[in-house]
């Protein structure tokens, strides 16, 4: 590195000029690092050099936590070791001396033996896709070594930084709920409410058709905590003795000095005053990462015991800069529990702001000097240090001082008064005083580990005795560039009494005093000023009750108003899972029916199954990184790649006149596998840059420049209306009399509604390795796809070879929703293009920020729609234009929006129907398949007619729709005729379970009992449709081989995504062939085993999947017949070995194609589906309305999957594809420039739902007897069609904020667009503080970001 002095301070480091070795250990095995990287991260280290898989990248910046790993220290000052959870995907490899790391791999696996974490989430069924399951083993790892009996709270805590896209958690919580003080297990002796083996269900839940658990507790090893693995004695020997002298890591980039004491550190920082001081890594990770930030220099003061210091004052406590916010809050909740309240107002405030600080693996390690130095205008933090007037100890070489964190200290976004070559040394927190209040707030989209919206924090003291303000402070965060004081309504408000007449001064000064402009980043201009009202009307109404509780004269918090005061408690979650067992005449060897465990489950708990980038490096191997457009419109003009030629370890480019075949690709080959001449999205593929590693071949591609011509483009689906920019064809849907059902209506209703897309987020991103063969241009591809074969039709496209040429191998994916149906080829024909024109392997594994702008989501759908109806309810007409938002290319649009108008009147039956289907062709991502595919949406629109309908008549919601729901044998708007219809059987057992009526009247006087909260209820059936919609995709094939010890092979042509296929598909051959499961195996799909297949998709792969293996296996039982006839006392192995002797074949093929389907639009006629899955949830909601969140209070599902194939696999696709859902209706919103610029890429501004947004009730019925012969063994396709049940808490919600307007006098039909988030919530429940806050016209400014 240029001018680099190798000493950098005072005082040489030990090792002389040279670096120094980094040393640390691994599960237990000592690592010497000669040439440390500052910029490695340790994920990278143990995967890429040490051969550590287990260990995941999810997102690369700390969100979900798939990265976890566990780090062990010994601190000689406290003479005490240190367990703690953290992310390795941005803790730098520099920054474990003398640490103990311990990942997946390091505390059990299946060979060896399994820890009880692993063996248990496994066996509880809480491992599906299984790619976020070392992340979540470790965390509960991490906490089980502080605390071998935790508290549910605290399992709960432990997890707010780890996310699950497949499960919906609920297993989860289960499986490590044993480990805790509520749930171990009770040993048989019984507990309050029964046996632990009850699952807690109380008397009248479990009910005479209640199943057992899923799992059983007693299975379980218990935990010894003596059996750890130790802490290695070296490394305490290490750390007692270490070298006090810096230690220096560098590369060709970047140095990093760990000083050895204060006063060498102050040194290094007048020496070096723009280099960035690093404790955690969470902030500068994700500049250096993401901004493509560099520091040359980076000073880490781990080992200077000042910063680490914890001193009690008179006036409160001192925290050293480098204290982490664990610690902090570890010393701050015993002084809150030791000291008298009055005392301790600072410190709860700051505890109350740490519940939700991120996730606690970045607690861990954040500093809180980093979260004040970082100078974030929405920090959750820096307002109550800023409210308690905290006072800051600044130093550097020369001097001391000591400021008050006021408005002076933030000078700027992201900036501080701090001198360049001033540090941070502490922060004093100070008690609070007699007649001083304190609270903080924090409101966000999702309430666990998320970014701020609006934070505040509100200090008030009074004049003793009295109600009358003495001093008052108001601090806001994500109101101003900084974190700002009020100091013009505060100032107002001296010497004023607490009472209603300071409230309304206050409110209208705060509207004055906290602008925003229009534009300003965030949006949300109306909520966020809102919010400055509402949370300081709850810090109002909370220091009113506590003035009335000291006996002083003010006026009375009304009992209706009290609900708006309570801090937010979590109650702990329960759930019950009922299912039908299988006849007690069953063979034990037969596992259809049976709760059977996941087969990769254990594997996935230990990091031992194989995901795509888990395959070891091939030899010669070279890493791919993609170019992209920066433009949503536009002509390439020119593309200087000179600079990205000259960077280290670059190979090649790859551009479109490098593609041997032909550059057309896509599902409607309206695509190119290359942009050439033209972009039309942001993301739009480009080139490639390749090189020897992966952030070598990054850094090249950022370094390539493109000159464009830009061209107008087409955002939204509004625009595209304007424009007539649509696909062809524009599909429609008619059935009866649509002017006559008008006529005949009482009542004709107009309304419309927006559904926001949604991004996939399987944790594991695309990711393909090509690997050429070097004869006949033979090429082998890994791929995560759900479709195998359509990868190796377009990349053999683009290679111009022949199909036979390529071999498409996946073993399993980390998830896959739809997404990685038809979007996975944009990567696998641009890596294999490269493999080809090497001649050498290539890999690439795309980022999340990467596989979030490039490959697209669920549609965007907006409804206009006009419904005619009865006084009674009945719904006679419907006129439905549903506009798609489909992207820049056809892609699978078509058929999405085929299903939304097959499913546009869900599970109602209308006379007289017309819908109207528009593709908008604009300048996004193509947007592509994802679970529901595109019936969510139409039946979405569906619902909120039908609440439409119900609010205009005043009529309950639920009559309403029981009157219009299907009957046996009608037609739907296709003309199919509804068959063995469950739908009435499953709403009668929902209201049943859910207790209904019950419920609605303690919703109700609830709402008159509560102003400020107020409870919803609601009520949603489901019908959807199973088969692929395009004909020729319903068929698959199965390859069954028998080996010569009895053993069998299974390949069929779905691919394993965490659903269970592989498990069912191993249950089917189980069952025909009448012998046990262990003896089968299924290794992958490939395409060389099972030709043409179609992609794993429409829920339907079981069922197609099965018949094509049930076939296969049913040819080899009739081969084997005379065998058996002839000794029908033998072992299977007997009669393999007979007929193989008698030379027959043990190798089958199987084949199914499902019959009788075929549907023409022109004529409607024909049969679009195989059979229909019924399903209805009832969901309670609580909804605060003064800030737009809500509680999921609980759920009750039932759902028809017919006989089911395994309940516990079926269970958890119905909860998480209600979760999933949940996200769709409730939290997840993918935001987008008004140039076509998607803004939220990353779990950090893209909110999934979290473990905390479970209902807290959660129940799951699988219907009993449901008669059906449509499928394999009775059984029902379970992937997509329990997702639209989720919007019942759409609806709930809907509900809550009806009873909200009714206290404003608003009621009649209103319009709440999906999601619910909180700024729609809130913005809805009109009332006195939204009416002060007033938006901006649209089209009179620029907005941060538009609706698509």
């Amino acid at each position: 590195m240029k001018e680099l002095d190798p000493n950098m301070g005072d005082r040489k480091n030990c090792g002389g000029s040279s670096p120094d070795d980094l040393v640390f250990f691994v599960n237990g095995k000592k690592v010497v690092e000669k040439n440390a990287d500052p910029e490695m991260t340790l994920l990278t280290y143990l995967r890429r050099k040490l051969g550590l898989p287990g260990t995941k990248l999810g997102c690369a910046e700390g969100g979900c936590g798939a990265c976890t790993v566990m780090l062990s220290k010994y601190e000689p000052e406290a003479q005490k070791l240190l367990h703690y959870a953290v992310n390795a995907c941005l803790a730098p490899i520099c920054s474990l001396h003398l640490v103990s790391v311990t990942t997946v791999e390091g505390i059990g696996s299946v060979a060896r033996q399994l820890h009880p974490v692993q063996e248990r989430i496994a066996k509880a069924h809480g491992s599906q896709c299984g790619f976020c399951t070392p992340g979540i083993v470790m965390s509960m790892y991490a906490l089980l070594r502080n605390n071998p009996t935790p508290k549910m709270a605290e399992v709960e805590e432990a997890f707010q930084g780890n996310l699950c896209r497949c499960t919906g958690y609920r297993p989860i919580l289960e499986a490590y709920k044993t480990f805790t003080v509520e749930g171990g297990c009770c040993g048989g002796k019984g507990r309050e409410n029964g046996c632990c083996m009850t699952n807690g269900k109380v008397e009248e839940e479990a009910d005479a058709d209640s199943a057992p658990r899923l799992f059983n507790p007693a299975d379980f090893a218990p935990l010894d905590p003596t059996q750890e693995v130790i802490f290695p004695p070296e490394l305490t020997s290490l750390s007692k003795n270490q070298k006090t002298c810096l230690l220096h890591f560098r590369s060709d980039r970047a140095a990093w000095l760990q000083p050895a004491n204060l006063d060498e550190f102050l040194n290094l920082k007048w020496k070096h005053p723009d280099a960035r001081v690093v404790v955690g890594n969470t902030e500068v990770g994700i500049e250096v990462k993401f901004k493509n930030m560099l520091y040359p220099v980076i000073l880490a003061p781990a080992f200077i015991p000042e910063l680490h210091r914890v001193t009690h004052t008179q006036d409160g406590i001192v925290f050293g800069a480098a204290c982490t916010l664990t610690q902090v809050g570890e010393v701050l909740k015993e002084a809150a529990e030791s000291l008298p309240s009055y005392m301790t107002q600072v410190f709860v405030a700051v505890l109350e702001q740490l519940r939700w600080f991120a996730g606690q693996q970045i607690r861990n390690v954040a500093a809180i000097g980093g979260n004040i130095m970082t100078a974030s205008p929405i920090s959750d933090l820096n307002p109550v240090f800023m409210a308690a007037s905290c006072k800051l100890t600044l130093m550097d070489k020369d001097s001391t001082r000591v400021v008050q964190m006021d408005d002076a200290f933030f000078v700027g976004y992201r900036r501080t008064m701090l001198r360049p070559q001033e540090i941070l040394l502490s922060i004093e927190i100070p008690y609070s005083r007699k007649q001083q209040f304190v609270s903080a707030f924090k409101q966000s989209p999702r309430r666990e580990d998320d970014i701020s919206i609006v934070t505040a924090a509100m200090s008030v003291t009074f004049t003793p005795g009295t109600c009358v303000v003495e001093d008052l402070r108001l601090s806001y965060g994500g109101m101003a560039p900084t974190t700002v004081l009020a100091k013009n309504t505060a100032n107002k408000l001296l010497g004023r009494c607490w009472g209603e007449n300071l409230l309304e001064e206050a409110c209208s000064s705060l509207v004055e005093e906290l602008t925003l402009e229009p534009s300003v980043p965030g949006g949300m201009v109306k909520y966020r000023q809102t919010l400055t009202l509402s949370l300081f009307y709850k810090f109002y109404l909370r220091v009113l009750q506590e003035l009335g509780g000291q006996g002083l004269n003010v006026e009375e918090v009304r009992s209706d108003f009290q609900s708006a005061t309570e801090i937010y408690h979590q109650e702990e979650p329960s759930s019950v899972q009922i299912y039908q067992e299988v006849p007690q005449a069953q063979h034990a060897d037969d596992v259809v029916g049976r709760p059977m465990m996941h087969l990769s489950a254990l594997k996935q708990a230990t990091g031992e199954a194989v995901y795509c980038d888990d395959i070891p490096l091939f030899e010669n191997e070279v890493y791919l990184a993609l170019i992209t457009s920066s433009k949503p419109h536009a002509r390439i003009l020119s593309i200087d790649s000179s600079v990205a030629e000259s960077s280290p370890g670059f190979i090649c480019c790859v551009f479109a006149g490098d593609i041997p075949g032909s550059n057309t690709t896509g599902i409607g080959h309206d695509e190119t596998v290359l942009a050439d001449r033209q972009v039309t999205c942001v993301g739009h593929i480009i080139g490639a840059v390749v090189a020897d590693t992966q952030l070598h071949a990054q850094r090249a591609a950022k370094a390539i420049r493109i000159q464009y011509e830009e061209l107008q483009p087409i955002i939204t689906i509004q625009e595209a209306i304007a424009a007539k920019s649509f696909y062809q064809p524009i599909r429609t849907l008619k059935k009866g009399d649509l002017e006559a059902g008008f006529k005949q209506a009482d009542h004709i209703l107009e309304g419309e509604m927006h559904i926001g897309g949604q991004e996939h987020f399987y944790l594991e991103t695309n990711v393909t390795v090509a690997v050429p063969r070097g004869e006949d241009h033979e090429m082998e591809l890994f791929v995560s796809t759900q479709a195998p074969s359509e990868t190796q039709s377009l990349v053999a496209m683009a290679l111009g070879i022949p199909a036979n040429r390529l071999v498409v191998r996946v073993k399993r994916m980390g998830g896959g929703f739809g997404g990685k149906e038809s979007r996975t080829t944009l990567l696998s024909t641009v890596v294999s293009v490269a493999a080809h024109k090497l001649g050498r392997p290539v890999r690439c594994m795309l980022d999340r920020d990467e596989d979030m702008l490039i490959t697209g989501g669920r549609h965007p759908f907006y409804a206009k729609y006009k419904v005619g109806f009865l006084n009674s309810g009945k719904v006679v007409a419907l006129d439905v234009s549903y506009y798609s938002n489909a992207g820049n290319s056809r892609d699978l649009s078509l058929s999405v929006m085929e299903r939304a108008l097959f499913h546009m009147e869900n599970s109602y039956g209308i006379p007289n129907v017309y819908g109207r289907g528009f593709l908008c062709r604009t300048n996004l991502p193509s947007n592509t398949a994802f679970r529901g595919f595109g019936g969510p949406q139409g039946m979405m629109f569906a619902e909120n007619w039908i609440t439409d309908v119900a609010q205009s008549l005043g009529r309950p919601a639920d009559e309403v729709r029981r009157i219009n729901l299907y009957q046996q044998g009608e037609l739907t708007p296709y003309n199919q005729v509804l068959e063995q219809y469950t739908l009435d059987l499953c709403w009668d057992e929902c209201l049943s379970r859910s207790q209904y009526q019950q419920r609605r009247s303690a919703v109700e006087l609830y709402n008159r009992q509560n102003r400020w909260t107020k409870r919803g209820l609601a009520i949603v059936p489901t019908k959807f449709g199973i088969s692929f919609t395009a004909l020729f995709l319903n068929q698959a094939g199965a390859l069954v081989h028998i080996y010569k010890d009895g053993s069998v092979l299974v390949t069929h042509g779905g691919t394993e995504m965490g659903q269970g296929l592989h498990t069912k598909m191993v249950q089917v051959a189980s069952r025909v062939l009448g012998i046990a499961s262990s003896k089968i195996h299924i290794s992958e799909t490939s395409t060389q085993t099972v030709p043409n297949t179609s992609p794993t998709a429409a829920s339907a792969s079981s069922d197609l999947n099965g018949a094509a293996v049930k076939n296969a296996c049913q040819l080899l039982i009739e081969r084997l017949e005379p065998y058996k006839s002839k000794n029908p006392k033998g072992l299977w192995e007997d009669w393999v070995t007979a007929a193989y002797f008698d030379r027959v074949n043990l190798s089958a093929n199987g084949f199914y194609k499902t019959p009788d389907l075929g549907y023409n639009f022109e004529t409607n006629t024909g049969r679009v589906f195989n059979y229909f899955s019924y399903g209805v949830a009832c969901s309670e909601v609580e909804v605060d309305c003064l800030t737009g969140a809500h509680k999921n209070l609980s759920t009750t599902i039932v759902m028809d999957v017919g006989v089911s194939l395994n309940p516990a696999i079926d269970i958890g696709q119905v909860e998480g594809a209600f979760m999933q859902g949940v996200g769709l209706f409730t939290l997840e919103e993918l935001h987008y420039s008004p140039e076509g610029v998607l803004l939220s890429r990353g779990p950090g501004s893209y909110k999934i739902p979290a473990f905390g947004d479970i209902p807290r009730k959660l129940t799951v019925s699988l219907l009993r007897d449901g008669a059906h012969d449509k499928a394999i063994f009775a059984s029902k396709a379970v992937g997509e069609p329990p997702l639209f049940l989720a919007s019942s808490v759409f609806f709930a919600i809907k509900d809550a904020i009806c009873a909200a307007r009714a206290e404003s006098g608003i009621t009649g039909p209103f319009r709440l667009d999906s999601p619910a988030s909180v700024e729609r919530i809130r913005n809805a429940c009109n009332d006195r503080f939204t009416k002060l806050c007033h938006a901006a016209d649209p089209g009179t400014f620029r907005p941060w970001s538009v609706q698509v």
